[in-house]
C-alpha cells in the first residue's frame, strides 16, 4: 500500500512537474491572460531503433511491459529469429503476421538495421521514433568483449588495445557483415555505409537525415536523465520508465583502454564519433527547451528512488549477480564471447501478482520477445532458446 501510494504521488508529482514546463499561450488582448494547457496523451505508437551495446536491452524490456500494460501489438521477428532480419537491411516481412496484420502495429523494438521506407509500411503514421546513442570509446571496447568470438578482426587480435594498435591489420572490409561490430556499428544500425569514407558533406546529410526520421535520440552514457526526456516525450508515467539494469557484464571482464586507443577510436570509429557528438549536444539541448536542468534533477531523483524500492520488494541480493549464481535458469541471459552477462535473482515468497511484475522486469531480451511471441502468435511454433521456460502459459 505503501509503495502504491508512493508511486501514485510519484506519478501526481511528475505530471505537475509536466504540466508546470509546458508553453503556455499568450491571449491577444490588452491582458496578457494565460490559457490552461491541454493535457497530453501517452503516445502509444513507438518506434524504438535498438543499437547495439547502447543500454538498448533494458530499453526494450522497458518497451515490452509498456506494450503488455496497454495490450499493444508488437512488430516482432518472424518464425525462430529474435532479431528483424539483422545485419540484412529491414525489410517488412520480417516482421511475424505482416501480410495480414499489415499496417496496425503498435510498438517495434527488436534488432533492426533502419531503413525508414519499410518501416513506415509497418508503423503507423502517427508513430514516435527514437533512438539511443553511446560514447563510442566504451562502446568499441564492450563490443570487442561481447562479440570476441564471432568478430574476425576481434578474433585475431590479442585484446582491445592490440587491435587498436593497428586496426587495418586485423579488419577486412570484406569481411564486413561478420565486422560490422568493429568499427561504426552504430552508422551501421541507422542505415548507413560503416566503411564510408568520413566526409564532411557526406556525413553532415545523414545527420540531417536522421534528425528528420527520428523525434528523439537518446544517450546511454545519462541513461536516467534519458528515460526522463523519453516520458515527457511519450507522455509516460515514471512508472512506465522503471527499470532494472539488463544485459551488463561483470567488471572483471572490462578491459582497461590506453589513451592511445581512446584516441584511435575517435579516428578509427569518426563516423560514429561525429554521430555521437551531434546528439549528445541536441540532447541536452533539447532537455533545456522542454524541461529544464532544476526539473530534471528532481525527477531524476524520483526515478531513483521508485527503482530502489523495486530493487528492495523483488530482489534477492538488491543487485545484479554474476551467471553462476542466478538461480532460476529461466531468467539466465544470453551469454556471448569473452563477457560474463549479469542477471537477478528474485525473492523466494513473493505474492503472485508482485512476482509477476519483477519477473517482467528482470526478463532478459530472448526470453521476453519468445514469451511474447506465444501470447501474439499462439498458432505458430514457441520460439526455441533452449532455456527452461518461466511461463507455460
Amino acid at each position: 500500500l505503501i509503495i502504491f501510494s508512493l508511486c501514485l504521488g510519484l506519478t501526481c508529482l511528475s505530471g505537475f512537474f509536466h504540466m508546470k514546463n509546458r508553453n503556455y499561450r499568450i491571449s491577444k488582448g490588452h491582458e496578457e491572460l494565460l490559457t490552461p494547457p491541454t493535457p497530453c496523451h501517452a503516445k502509444t505508437n513507438v518506434m524504438f531503433l535498438k543499437t547495439h551495446k547502447t543500454a538498448s536491452s533494458t530499453v526494450l524490456n522497458i518497451m515490452f511491459r509498456f506494450a503488455e500494460r496497454h495490450n499493444l501489438t508488437v512488430a516482432l521477428p518472424a518464425n525462430q529469429l529474435f532479431h528483424l532480419g539483422y545485419p540484412r537491411t529491414f525489410v517488412a516481412h520480417f516482421v511475424e503476421g505482416f501480410e495480414t496484420i499489415g499496417q496496425n502495429y503498435n510498438i517495434m523494438c527488436n534488432h533492426l538495421r533502419f531503413n525508414p521506407l519499410e518501416v513506415k509500411r509497418v508503423m503507423a503514421a502517427d508513430t514516435f521514433y527514437f533512438s539511443i546513442l553511446r560514447n563510442p570509446i566504451p562502446l568499441l571496447e564492450s563490443s570487442y568483449i561481447y562479440y570476441k568470438n564471432n568478430v574476425p578482426a576481434f578474433r585475431s587480435s590479442k585484446n582491445v588495445n592490440e587491435f587498436l594498435a593497428s586496426p587495418t591489420k586485423y579488419y577486412h572490409p570484406a569481411d564486413y557483415r561478420e565486422n560490422i561490430y568493429a568499427r561504426n556499428i552504430m552508422w551501421f544500425d541507422f542505415g548507413y555505409n560503416n566503411n564510408a569514407e568520413d566526409d564532411t558533406k557526406y556525413t553532415q546529410a545523414v545527420l540531417e537525415e536522421i534528425e528528420q526520421n527520428f523525434h528523439l535520440i537518446l544517450i546511454a552514457d545519462y541513461f536516467d536523465e534519458s528515460m526522463i526526456l523519453l516520458k515527457h516525450a511519450l507522455c509516460w508515467d515514471l512508472d512506465d520508465v522503471i527499470y532494472f539494469k539488463l544485459n551488463s557484464r561483470s567488471q572483471d571482464t572490462v578491459q582497461t583502454l590506453t589513451q592511445e586507443s581512446e584516441e584511435q577510436i575517435k579516428t578509427w570509429c569518426s563516423l560514429d564519433w561525429k554521430l555521437y557528438l551531434h546528439f549528445n549536444q541536441s540532447f541536452w539541448r533539447r532537455i533545456e527547451e522542454t524541461i529544464g536542468l532544476e526539473v530534471l534533477e528532481k525527477e531524476v531523483d524520483h526515478l531513483r528512488t521508485r527503482q530502489k524500492e523495486l530493487m528492495e520488494t523483488c530482489l534477492s541480493e538488491q543487485e545484479a549477480v554474476r551467471k553462476d549464481h542466478i538461480r532460476n535458469k529461466a531468467l539466465l541471459p544470453f551469454q556471448s564471447g569473452a563477457a560474463d552477462i549479469l542477471g537477478y535473482n528474485l525473492k523466494p515468497d513473493l505474492d503472485n501478482r508482485t512476482l509477476r511484475t519483477c519477473q517482467k522486469m528482470v526478463m532478459p531480451e530472448l526470453q521476453y520477445t519468445s514469451y511474447l511471441y506465444a501470447v501474439q502468435h499462439p498458432h505458430k511454433k514457441r520460439k526455441d532458446m533452449g532455456l527452461p521456460l518461466l511461463w507455460t502459459s
